[in-house]
């Protein structure tokens, strides 16, 4: 007997955690439907709908379809699949600007993130949600956003801030004069005072949620608040209102065919009779209720193969999809692709043809253009040639004239050389019968016997007179200027101070005369000429070894 009694306990404790585990998954969910009979069915009808509203652009049916794929997704334990679905619906529904449809999703993708045990990423789409439905004024949308905020905390048994949240979820449900959110909140305040030991009050409010569900007609909510009542009676040792309330609740579950709540009922009913001690009826009940669990589970398992079938054979048909599009994407960028190589190398080759001809055109202007420029080179060359030769004539012209002329100044200058030595022979010889006479005249004044001597000496007197006579000179002199131009000018600027003696001794040495001669023409001896020419020397400042006559040579 004892052994019996702990098989039931057992049992009991394992079948309440699991079932807990679905009564936790109704709590959190506030629709009216919380699973679907052909799950397979739906999402297939789901993806007509969406590839049908893909053709025409219609984006909020795709979000709608996306949204409740992600729901089907999500109840069957696809979680990644339906976070996929949930975000693309969420793009969907921003496109079209649906604030409060975007709101919606955002809770159920935080609804699914907090079944990932995701608390932060589910309390931030809890939030994005809030701020929508504030944004569109949307009062039973905050109420049961709060509401989710709420029983996040109480998870975490955090109750003052899931009471917090819950209160502010009744008074938006309130003013949007939604009772049956009412009732849902009811019920979570209900459940929160019950994880605190706080029954009565926890009585209080699940029978306010049980009378606003009977008055709305909900009656499959209507059974789980009867379960929850039926487990205060238990908590608080009474046994026999537990015992007539989960009796209830099955009953209710049974007529509407509610197996998940027919097995709650058949639980609870198993644990009073436990309490009881009547462990022939615990555990009479506890086989109806793993009886019915398992039924659930063999349910749940078709649907799930049916689905992962279903959902295989969709995604195959997207990939072949896919595929195809890809090869008809591939075809057309192939054919997009020849085409516009096909422009290009007629573009290219009309491009290439026009260059050539441009270019042949351009050659020819360019022959053409060398050809005007070699005939007009050729015909600067020729004129070249014809001044060249015009010069070359005017050239050997003005040098057979200077030629003329050097020769006719050669001539004029010998002849003048001649002149001057003739002119310098000429006073010379002068100035010798002018010595010898006046040397016989000399010898006849010395004879006293001459009785003429005064007239002797006037004759003498005037032969010394014609030693000197300065109109020879001048003739001379101009001579000499015209063989020796600018002689004199040149001689005066390096030394103005001589005399007329000098420049006659200069103009003789500048012919090259030899001594004797000079002594001659200048009327005086050997010994006077050297020391005139000491003294030349010495005026014109020529240095000790210079030759003198090299030195007037060179002026």
């Amino acid at each position: 007997m004892y052994r019996k009694y702990t098989f039931i306990v057992l049992l009991l404790s394992v079948f309440g955690t699991l079932y807990a585990q679905r009564i936790d998954d109704r709590t959190i969910h506030s629709t009216g439907e919380f699973y679907f009979n052909k799950p397979d069915s739906l999402f297939v009808s789901l993806k007509e709908i969406y590839n049908n509203a893909a053709k025409i652009d219609d984006w909020e049916t795709q979000a709608a379809a996306l949204n409740q794929m992600g729901k089907i997704c999500f109840h069957l334990g696809h979680f990644t699949q339906s976070l996929e679905y949930y975000l693309d619906a969420n793009k969907m529904y921003n496109k079209v600007n649906r604030p409060e449809l975007q709101a919606a999703n955002q809770n159920d993708m935080g609804i699914l993130h907090y079944y990932n045990q995701e608390v932060k990423q589910a309390r931030q789409c809890y939030n994005n949600a809030l701020r929508l439905f504030f944004e569109s004024g949307n009062h039973s949308g905050i109420a049961s956003t709060y509401g989710k905020i709420g029983h996040l905390f109480e998870k975490k048994h955090q109750y003052d801030s899931a009471f917090y949240y819950q209160n502010l979820a009744l008074q938006e449900y309130r003013l949007a004069k939604d009772e049956l959110g009412e009732a849902k909140i009811y019920e979570n305040i209900g459940s929160i005072f019950e994880d605190i030991e706080q029954f009565d009050t926890a009585f209080s409010c699940f029978n306010k949620a049980m009378h606003l569900y009977k008055l709305k007609g909900e009656r499959i909510e209507h059974i789980e608040v009867l379960n929850n009542i039926g487990d205060i009676y238990r908590k608080t040792g009474k046994y026999r209102q537990a015992l007539q309330s989960s009796l209830m609740a099955a009953s209710e579950a049974s007529k509407v065919n509610e197996q998940y709540q027919l097995s709650a009922g058949y639980r609870d009913i198993a644990k009073t009779y436990n309490l009881l001690g009547k462990n022939d009826s615990a555990f009479y009940y506890i086989e109806l209720c793993r009886k019915y669990l398992q039924e659930i589970y063999s349910s749940e398992g078709s649907k799930q193969t049916a689905f992962l079938q279903v959902f295989y054979e969709i995604e195959k048909k997207n990939s072949e999809i896919l595929q195809l599009q890809s090869v008809k994407k591939i075809n057309t960028i192939i054919a997009i692709s020849v085409s516009i190589i096909t422009l290009l190398l007629i573009v290219l080759g009309y491009s290439t043809i026009s260059k050539q001809r441009t270019k042949i055109k351009a050659e020819q202007e360019i022959n053409l253009q060398n050809k005007q420029m070699l005939s007009a080179q050729t015909k600067l060359m020729e004129a070249e040639q014809r001044n060249l030769q015009l010069e070359r004539e005017s050239l050997d012209l003005e040098l057979r004239n200077t030629r003329l002329e050097e020769a006719q100044l050669k001539i004029q200058v010998e002849q003048k050389s001649k002149e001057l030595s003739t002119h310098a022979l000429h006073v010379i010889q002068k100035n010798q019968l002018l010595e010898e006479l006046k040397t016989h005249l000399e010898d006849l004044v010395k004879d006293d016997k001459r009785d003429f001597k005064k007239q002797l000496k006037q004759l003498i007197i005037q032969i010394n007179q014609n030693f000197s006579n300065e109109s020879y000179w001048e003739e001379f002199k101009n001579t000499f200027e015209q063989i020796h131009y600018s002689f004199f000018n040149k001689l005066n600027s390096i030394c103005p101070d001589l005399t007329a003696t000098e420049i006659r001794l200069i103009s003789l040495l500048k012919m090259n005369m030899n001594s004797t001669d000079m002594a001659t023409i200048l009327g005086i001896s050997q010994d006077s000429l050297r020391v005139s020419r000491y003294r030349l020397r010495k005026k014109l400042k020529i240095e000790q070894g210079e030759n003198l006559i090299s030195f007037l040579q060179h002026i």
